[in-house]
């Protein structure tokens, strides 16, 4: 498989994209445990995303940026209310719950529920009798599959972790309700989280500043959360910042998740579609569990690595199946283009100039 500029910088911005989340599982349930209020927490990270990217998009998208109107304004307010008020606060409520191991391969549902999305409003092209639609059908399978085995199947120990872990186990009856909640949690932030990124595809025609898009989906985001704590969070001590390690948290998720990775998402999906970016999600659940080994010691089994061969494979075949349909596309236009210098050629022929003097 041949890989262009272009596509190159893709793949690397869907990796730091894929480590910078997993990431963000790690920290969000150490807020969690710190104590952090949820919806301030999802607040105060959106505040802070706003004031990172808000000047950006201001001062480097002044010629970029169409001039606002009515139907704008709702769109932006339709995907601040499903990318950021309803998919984080689905998000945090469902990982408060479960673990960032459960959370994250939950997750791995985005991709089917991305394709399936785009391909029903043919925002992307799947042509199954080609080889091509076949890669990318098994690719996502694929992915999804191996992330769903290290979710489910542990399988042998292979490495030992210092002892501390992380995994929630759930034995009363009360903790598996709390599970099953927190799924159900997860399940629906998923749903929000591909239908977020569905949309941008026909909003990003005609509104090809990435930066504002962003800015005002975290502007309205802003707001309504604001709305929203202020009816659930009526005590004035949840508000309040009380450790540096409070800090660290939101700057990090607000920083690297809601600025850095929203940001990169709105891009690769511009540049690769919905799909291809979803795609990449079953790879969090592998740097997730690489990441509990490292930092929190958790064990790491056979069923992880065999899961994570298979996730590898899937990202493969689906960038394969990319970049074979580009390769059809840019042949079916030179193609065209030649038809067309032809037909012109031969028109010119049959009705040459006449000069009258």
């Amino acid at each position: 498989m041949e890989f262009t500029p272009g596509k190159l910088k893709l793949v690397a911005a869907l990796f730091v994209m894929v480590f910078c989340s997993a990431g963000f599982h790690i920290v969000s349930r150490i807020a969690l445990n710190i104590g952090v209020s949820k919806l301030v927490f999802i607040l105060y990270r959106n505040i802070t995303a706003l004031l990172l990217l808000g000047p950006f998009a201001y001062f480097l998208e002044k010629k970029d940026r169409p001039p606002l109107t009515f139907s704008l304004l709702v769109q932006f307010f339709l995907l601040g209310l499903i990318g950021v008020t309803a998919n984080q606060s689905l998000y945090i409520l469902g990982l408060y719950y479960t673990s960032p191991t459960y959370a994250s391969a939950i997750q791995n549902s985005v991709p089917a529920i991305t394709f399936v999305m785009a391909s029903v409003l043919r925002l992307e092209e799947v042509h199954i009798k080609r080889r091509d639609g076949m890669a990318k059908i098994m690719g996502t399978i694929a992915s999804v599959g191996g992330a769903t085995i290290i979710a489910l199947y542990k399988g042998p120990p292979l490495l030992r972790g210092s002892g501390f872990s992380s995994d929630v186990t759930f034995t009363s009856p009360e903790k598996m309700l709390n599970r099953t909640w927190g799924c159900v949690y997860i399940i629906a932030q998923c749903l929000s989280y591909a239908s977020w990124m569905v949309l941008q595809v026909p909003m990003m025609k005609s509104y090809p500043a990435k930066l504002s898009l962003i800015s005002f989906t975290c502007f309205f985001g802003v707001i309504q959360l604001l709305v929203v704590t202020a009816f659930t969070e009526r005590d004035p001590r949840n508000w309040r910042i009380q450790s540096g390690e409070e800090v660290l948290t939101i700057l990090y998720v607000g920083i690297i998740n809601s600025g850095v990775v929203y940001s990169l998402v709105t891009w690769c999906i511009q540049k690769g579609g919905p799909v291809l970016t979803a795609t990449f999600q079953p790879l969090q659940t592998v740097v997730v569990a690489v990441m509990a080994f490292v930092f929190l010691g958790d064990q790491l089994y056979s069923g992880g690595l065999f899961g994570g061969i298979l996730v590898a494979a899937g990202l493969y075949l689906v960038l394969w199946g990319k970049t074979e349909e580009e390769k059809i596309v840019n042949q079916d236009k030179e193609g065209a283009t030649l038809r067309k210098h032809l037909v012109d050629q031969e028109n010119t022929e049959e009705c040459p100039i006449t000069v009258q003097v």
